[in-house]
């Protein structure tokens, strides 16, 4: 039987290209480099262009030009995917690619995709599924009602923000359906972690300078739970972007999908943000139990003086983050928060190696 190895080499050799019309497109593949846990494609780039992918569906994908700005219809050149360790993530909205022009003016085929940066990802049964690439922060929407604030789901983007050093923010979005003062516990205990908070209200355009501020000349993916209000959010942000909207489910009290699948946009004062499908959980990836303590960045100075170098800040006696929880040095609700995310994930953790494994 074959190695993997043995099998990307065969069919490096083996692929070629036709050609139609005025471009001459019978090409053979250079060969393959490794690049951290991808394996890239070696093409000869006379002829092709740069750009981002905006969306996908499928294999069908749509790129924009970094030179014009126009948008291409394109496929996908069959040697990508078998390169690709997860047929699910050959391109994702924000991949970097290199591109052919084909016949039709708007139609091409990419020919690789680059090295990934700033990924935001999440476990979906027992795989990766990656919303965006190269993105350098992320923007977590939560609501202050309708529907209810969710902490605990916004403590999972931080952590995994965390492991894929991007910059979380976070936006408590419709502050006008409450008295902001029954969030104090958790805006209090976010800020004493360091994380920028973001109260905002599309009806009065509270919070909005402010945020359109933090998105400038920034690459953002936009996330959180259906029906926070994420869209309209953008469109207040920059009237331009004419993003779809709709309202919480009356029946449910649950957001409905207006955005059906990741769109990368520009904003008209600089900077991109991708406004990706609201979801209802959010699994943790790539990340072991063991390590999960170190991305709830409070915890850190701590760590420390924990007795036992394997502490888990359970039930230990000599536990320093145990005791700057009751010194209140460390939010009583984040430690909560990190004792029930110990809780609802222990057999589904990523160990990197292995897989989701049970430990």
């Amino acid at each position: 039987m074959q190695s993997s190895d043995e099998t990307v080499e065969d069919v490096s050799r083996g692929e070629r290209v036709t050609a139609r019309g005025d471009l001459s497109r019978r090409r053979t593949l250079v060969g393959i480099e490794s690049h951290g846990d991808q394996l890239l494609r070696v093409v000869d780039e006379s002829g092709c262009r740069s750009g981002r992918v905006s969306s996908f569906i499928g294999l069908h994908v749509m790129v924009l030009d970094d030179a014009d700005g126009k948008e291409y219809a394109c496929s996908i050149r069959g040697i990508l995917r078998s390169l690709a360790r997860d047929s699910r993530n050959v391109v994702v909205t924000g991949d970097r690619v290199l591109f052919r022009q084909e016949g039709d003016v708007s139609q091409a085929v990419i020919e690789r995709v680059e090295p990934r940066r700033g990924i935001l990802s999440r476990g979906s049964q027992g795989r990766e599924h990656v919303l965006v690439a190269n993105i350098d922060q992320v923007l977590i929407v939560g609501t202050a009602a309708d529907p209810d604030f969710k902490p605990q789901l916004i403590d999972r983007y931080l952590v995994s923000a965390e492991r894929r050093g991007i910059q979380p923010i976070i936006c408590i979005n419709k502050i006008d359906l409450v008295d902001p003062r029954s969030l104090l516990v958790h805006l209090r205990a976010y800020g004493r972690a360091g994380y920028t908070v973001v109260l905002t209200c599309t009806r009065d355009g509270r919070g909005i300078d402010q945020l359109r501020g933090l998105l400038a000349n920034r690459q953002t993916a936009v996330s959180g739970q259906s029906g926070v209000g994420k869209s309209s959010l953008l469109n207040c942000v920059d009237n331009e972007l004419g993003l779809r909207t709709a309202d919480v489910s009356d029946w449910t009290r649950k957001g409905t999908h207006t955005t059906r699948r990741a769109r990368l946009v520009p904003l008209t004062f600089g900077g991109w943000v991708c406004d990706t499908p609201g979801i209802r959980q959010f699994e943790l990836w790539d990340i072991s139990i063991e390590e999960v303590d170190g991305y709830y960045v409070e915890f850190r100075p701590f760590i420390s003086y924990c007795r036992y170098q394997d502490c888990t800040h359970t039930h230990e006696d000599g536990c320093g983050v145990k005791d700057a929880v009751a010194q209140t040095l460390i939010s009583e609700s984040r430690y909560n928060s990190y004792l029930r995310l110990r809780e609802d994930d222990i057999w589904t953790w990523k160990n990197p190696a292995r897989g989701h494994v049970k430990q």
